[in-house]
């Protein structure tokens, strides 16, 4: 199975919000001729994927999932291989019956099917889960910029990849201090979820009381 944890972020941290104070670095922009002081800040996509531990974690989940679904589906890709095999040294030793041999051939055209089926089935949940993970992550990063920009200080959060931005001065980069943050976002959470799942025990306790 080809690796197909994707990384859907491109845009994911694009924050608009307006702001009349004038910054430094302001762009002059206005569709009626006027001046507006516009605020531009970007994030670095490639930094947030590696340094945002959300993502690592969820990369090593989905690489242990993969290497699973690989497992697995090996297994019963030599099963069905040692089966026909098989099949094959009885029929050249003229082991079975014309029925037993077409029950046999039958069955292992069955476990083939049936191997086709599970690796389309594990594949489609495998492409689902990583796409409710990337939600996720998109979810985050939006979230939290809306925090990290409550006091309107940028018009605009850029996300810069590659080349998609031609030119951008240094000092608009924010990327460390959004990873950072989120960073301290995703470690709280991490912290409550213990106690989260100490309170729902509790309640289970309670119910059969």
């Amino acid at each position: 199975m080809k690796k197909i944890l994707s990384i859907a972020v491109v845009g994911a941290c694009v924050m608009c919000s307006c702001n009349n104070q004038p910054q430094q670095n302001d762009a002059k922009v206005s569709s009626d001729g006027g001046n507006k002081s516009v605020s531009i800040a970007y994030v670095e996509v490639d930094s947030i994927m590696s340094q945002y531990e959300y993502w690592k974690d969820v990369t090593k989940l989905m690489q242990q999932k993969e290497q699973n679904i690989q497992k697995t589906l090996a297994s019963k890709q030599q099963a069905l291989q040692q089966a026909a095999a098989n099949f094959q040294q009885g029929i050249q030793a003229n082991k079975y019956t014309q029925q037993q041999a077409q029950s046999i051939q039958a069955s292992i055209q069955k476990q083939a099917q049936d191997a086709d089926a599970l690796q389309q089935r594990l594949g489609n949940e495998y492409q689902q889960e990583v796409a409710k993970y990337n939600k996720a992550l998109s979810d985050s990063i939006h979230n939290y910029l809306t925090t990290f920009n409550k006091d309107k200080k940028y018009s605009m959060i850029l996300a810069k990849q590659g080349d998609n931005i031609l030119y951008a001065d240094k000092s608009n980069d924010i990327t460390d201090a959004v990873v950072k943050g989120l960073n301290k976002a995703y470690k709280g959470m991490k912290n409550d979820a213990p106690a989260a799942s100490d309170e729902k025990k509790d309640e289970k306790k309670d119910e059969k009381k």
